[in-house]
């Protein structure tokens, strides 16, 4: 994982090197920490937001597996297992005595109950294809779990940390989404919607002494002026996540405060949706990409933080193609390509979630896109409209996101998916990728995919989403990488 590493150090700041101060809350069991997006509910098995997660992975809900921030993949509710050489076969040994805060003893049963939930017909989990391709799930007793699958998958443990695969229990999954029943080391005080979720310590977690943050509130505040105007009157003690380039350029001129600035998985991109005439085109989509400068809107967005991409890809990973050069900014040639596929004065919706980084971007795009004679109309929406709407309706023509979750290249082969992308090459590629064990045909493909979804500029990639936090002095153990989006709380403690 050397290429975090590498990305963090290129964004010129570092955790070494950050504005530091002196231990303000020595011993100190409370936290006050703020996000600018309010999940949608608590159960990130059912639901696509990156907020459920950030909220509830690894405090409330666990998985076999933890992915570290270096992106090592590490043991949880496993403590150790086996894999056959053809990747097919993985048997896990579970932790024994580990409880649900219900005070409900966790084994293997749970593990078969929650993956199975996870591959059924009704399920609506984002990553659904990880548990459709298990074959089989053997328990032959309440600490061993033998999982075959049909098709080898040489990242499965990978996809064992993410927050899709928390093991629940058959007694409170329904409700989850309100009532969240992990075995975590926190579980759900309270939540005042459109306000704020608390989580308090665990009391049947198993190693509840290594947890040193006690009760953690969390806010939920999406006006910047708000996020930052809280942060400098004392009422909250982290940002982890979700604050703007600009004020944290502001912030490290304040030795009150400390900054973190790392790498994440995130891909910024203006999405297209691919099956509404123009944008069935390929010269229209390319149109787009060649009409924004990607370093105007590096800047206007997240203040120089972050780094170009030219495809699905972050730029840390070692299968990373730079295509960034592939589209040059040329309004001119934009306009030819315009013209040459019958386009004029094209009307168009450029819908944008809340974001911090979305709206900032559609600004400078739509009056990029005005250069090259494309009036878009923009359409400011809440997350919730977002969702439903764009995301799961597909009643969009452009929107602005971040894709945060590792490895989501593979929504290129699900034609269903919102953008409604449908190439075969690329399903065959991303079959290829998730099931080939040689590294190098692996890495091939990979690169093979990155060329072919620029060629068709799918989407028009924007730039790698940093992470950009600001906390109090003395706070410790939050991410300043993120492999996943999670604030994983325990590690966090005052110093």
């Amino acid at each position: 994982m050397q290429g975090w590493k590498l990305f963090a150090a290129a964004l010129g700041v570092t955790a070494a090197s950050l504005v530091g101060g002196q231990a303000v809350a020595q011993g100190k069991t409370s936290l006050v920490m703020a996000m600018t997006l309010e999940p949608p509910g608590l159960d990130p098995t059912i639901a696509p937001a990156a907020a459920i997660g950030e909220v509830v992975h690894y405090n409330i809900f666990e998985g076999l597996t933890k992915i570290a921030e270096n992106g090592e993949v590490q043991p949880l509710l496993a403590d150790s297992w086996t894999v056959s050489p053809d990747m097919k076969s993985f048997t896990f040994k579970l932790k024994p005595g580990v409880k649900f805060n219900d005070g409900t003893a966790f084994d293997s049963a749970d593990v078969k109950f929650s993956f199975e939930k996870y591959a059924g017909e009704k399920s609506t989990n984002k990553r659904k294809a990880v548990f459709t391709n298990i074959a089989s799930i053997a328990t032959p007793d309440a600490q061993t779990v033998t999982i075959a699958l049909k098709n080898p998958d040489p990242i499965f443990l990978f996809n064992l940390g993410e927050n899709t695969a928390v093991i629940t229990a058959a007694e409170s999954s329904d409700s989850n989404a309100t009532k969240p029943v992990g075995t975590g080391p926190y579980k759900l005080e309270n939540w005042v919607k459109g306000d704020s979720v608390t989580l308090t310590a665990n009391d049947t977690y198993r190693n509840a002494g290594a947890v040193k943050i006690k009760s953690v509130k969390i806010r939920f505040i999406s006006d910047q002026g708000a996020l930052v105007a809280a942060m400098r009157a004392g009422d909250i003690d982290a940002v982890p996540i979700g604050i703007t380039g600009e004020n944290v350029r502001e912030f490290e001129k304040d030795k009150r405060f400390k900054v973190t600035a790392g790498s994440t998985e995130g891909e910024t991109m203006l999405v297209i949706n691919n099956k509404r005439k123009p944008f069935d085109d390929v010269r229209v989509r390319r149109a787009l990409t060649l009409a924004i400068d990607r370093d105007a809107v590096i800047e206007a967005a997240a203040a120089g933080y972050g780094k170009r991409i030219g495809s699905h890809f972050p730029p840390h990973d070692p299968a990373y193609v730079d295509l960034t050069k592939q589209y040059p900014y040329d309004p001119a040639k934009a306009k030819a390509l315009l013209k040459e596929a019958g386009v004029n004065n094209l009307e168009v919706t450029l819908r944008l979630p809340p974001p911090p980084y979305a709206r900032p971007i559609g600004e400078v795009v739509q009056a990029m896109l005005s250069q090259v004679g494309i009036n878009a109309k923009i359409e400011n929406v809440e997350w919730a409209q977002w969702l439903d709407g764009t995301f799961k309706n597909k009643n969009f023509d452009l929107t602005v996101i971040s894709h945060v979750e590792p490895n989501d290249f593979v929504k290129y082969a699900e034609p269903e998916y919102y953008y409604q992308y449908d190439n075969q090459k690329a399903k065959d590629l991303i079959a290829k990728i998730n099931s080939t064990l040689d590294k190098a045909e692996r890495t091939k493909a990979l690169q093979d995919l990155q060329r072919l979804l620029a060629d068709d500029a799918v989407n028009v990639y924007l730039y790698n989403l940093p992470r950009l936090g600001v906390y109090k002095p003395g706070l410790t153990g939050f991410w300043v990488n993120a492999p996943i989006f999670v604030n994983d709380l325990t590690a966090v403690s005052w110093q």
